[in-house]
């Protein structure tokens, strides 16, 4: 590299500035990193809405920034949920600060992730593409094409953007969606089925006469669809006649709303369309299709008027077979995509984010023990989950699209015992929320008491509680009173407020248990400490 090269060495570079990169490059920049977040669309285009489902988990990784309250003053709490044949699941059993799922459209956590990222210093570069990928020993080098507009930046410079520009940095992340341009530079594979749906319709309608049911779904022998309010008089309509999964017309993963889709409601040829047809993920949405399977599904459109978006998606599960590559990484989309079914794929993305930000903040400041096995975590533990998510949300979708009466009254009888047993209904709202997430031990290494689990939001000394710790951004260790802060560890030391626990817990920055004993010693703690972490500059702040 050039000296005028490394002068302008950028700490981390994340493409795609969807709700998966702007989470993680706030994260960056809020541990004082040089990030910049190169993004395709042009700065003034809107995107209006995709996913709109924000599931407990995500926003207790909100809360650990601060956002959640804002964020869940915009949508719609929804604490029960009817999938399908009349069983209704209460969300009230989860054990989170966050028994519901919030529906909000995606631009307002998007606008919320801006706003911070922004906040904490990332550079945005609209309108830039990726052309070529490069990376060494120490650098990853990136080559941008642009449109050259200056008004398409945004952040802490107002350096005019280049029609070709080069970009050095010490590490580069993809969350540029399913048609990641890093992805495919890296020469990544995105192994996977095609068409699991072939032709699902999604609209934001209003409607003349509102369901009953804050959020209705229903499946027949030929069309599933599914209403949700976002609380402001809008619905998001998502619909779709049985089909059998095949080989879609278009090549190459999909995933996301087809280009075919408009926001345009005039648009589109107003009929029906045949899923069987291999253009019909092709076609425009008009809205007498999503009226007609509407109805075909829950016997009524509920007077379905004034679309202000309708799209067309066609639904594959794919998974990159390695999220690491050398410097680079892929998160989101970008490494898995699978089908709308449960609203996992935004908040798997963000989870995604919240587990690679303080990997990369630790090792790019210095503090990790093992820099190398740290990053290497990032695979490890995140690959199995979107493996998971994979299966979930695709026997979800395959449950509903069951056809004949055999195999539909063996969903009613399955969805019936679901209904009536208590713990399988809390592994079933585990799984959908993100809750029972955990991650496992490394390789080799016998799992320690509750090591790799979610960390639940405890009451801390002084009327903190455990995520409002978490708002520092570092690890947090919470012990009873008497136990000595680790000397040069960067991290915070808290307190129980209840004078009866005695366990000491070191929690990872994502609030996940790095390490929790019973009656530990000081040396003990400290031994868990420099397992983890090594001396920094904010070392050792101790909270009473």
């Amino acid at each position: 590299m050039t000296d005028a090269a490394a002068k302008d060495l950028v700490d981390v570079v994340v493409v795609g500035a969807g709700p998966t990169g702007l989470l993680l490059a706030g994260d960056l920049a809020a541990a004082g990193l040089s990030v910049t977040l190169v993004e395709q669309r042009p700065r003034t285009a809107a995107n209006l809405t995709r996913a709109f489902a924000v599931h407990a988990r995500t926003l207790e990784l909100l809360d650990a920034r601060g956002l959640a309250d804002a964020l869940v003053s915009t949508g719609r709490r929804i604490d029960r949920v009817r999938p399908f044949g009349g069983m209704t699941l209460s969300l009230q059993r989860l054990r989170s600060r966050y028994p519901f799922v919030l529906i909000t459209p995606q631009y307002e956590t998007e606008k919320l992730l801006e706003r911070r990222a922004l906040s904490t210093g990332v550079h945005i570069r609209y309108d830039c593409r990726i052309t070529g990928l490069q990376q060494d020993r120490d650098t990853v080098t990136l080559t941008l094409a642009t449109t050259g507009h200056p008004t398409d930046t945004a952040g802490p410079t107002d350096e005019p953007i280049r029609p070709t520009q080069v970009i050095h940095a010490r590490h580069a992340v993809g969350a540029d969606g399913v048609r990641s341009t890093l992805r495919e530079a890296l020469g990544l594979p995105f192994p996977g089925k095609a068409a699991v749906v072939r032709s699902m319709v999604l609209a934001d309608v209003r409607l003349t006469d509102p369901p009953q049911d804050v959020l209705t779904a229903n499946g027949t022998a030929d069309a599933f669809a599914f209403l949700v309010p976002f609380g402001d008089g809008w619905y998001r309509a998502i619909a779709w006649r049985h089909d059998t999964p095949g080989t879609s017309a278009s090549s190459g993963p999909s995933g996301t709303p087809d280009p075919a889709g408009t926001p345009d409601p005039a648009a589109g040829p107003g009929g029906p369309v045949d899923p069987g047809d291999p253009g019909a993920v092709l076609a425009p949405v008009g809205l007498d299709e999503v009226r007609d399977i509407t109805r075909r599904a829950l016997g009524t459109d509920h007077g379905m008027h004034d679309p202000r978006w309708m799209s067309r998606f066609q639904s594959d599960e794919r998974q990159v077979p390695r999220y690491r590559v050398g410097r680079v990484f892929l998160a989101g989309d970008a490494a898995h995509v699978h089908s709308p079914a449960g609203g996992l794929g935004m908040n798997t993305g963000l989870q995604d984010a919240a587990n690679l930000s303080w990997k990369l903040a630790a090792v790019l400041h210095g503090q990790a023990p093992d820099p190398e096995a740290l990053l290497d975590s990032y695979h490890r533990e995140r690959h199995p989950v979107g493996r998971r998510v994979l299966r979930v949300s695709g026997a979800l979708v395959r449950t509903v699209m069951v056809g004949g009466p055999v195999l539909r009254t063996a969903r009613r009888l399955a969805t019936g015992v679901l209904a009536r047993v208590g713990p399988a209904q809390d592994r079933a709202l585990a799984t959908i929320s993100g809750i029972g997430i955990a991650y496992p031990p490394p390789a080799g290494v016998r799992r320690p008491a509750l090591a790799g689990r979610r960390a639940p939001d405890l009451p801390l000394a002084g009327g903190l509680r455990l995520y409002e710790a978490l708002r520092a951004g570092g690890f947090v260790l919470v012990t009873p009173p008497g136990r000595a802060t680790p000397p040069g560890a960067p991290l915070t030391h808290h307190h129980w407020r209840a004078d009866d626990r005695t366990a000491c817990v070191l929690v990872r920055p994502d609030g996940y248990l790095a390490w929790s004993a019973e009656h530990a010693s000081d040396s003990e703690i400290a031994a868990a400490t420099t397992h983890w972490l090594l001396p920094g500059p904010e070392a050792g702040k101790h909270m009473p």
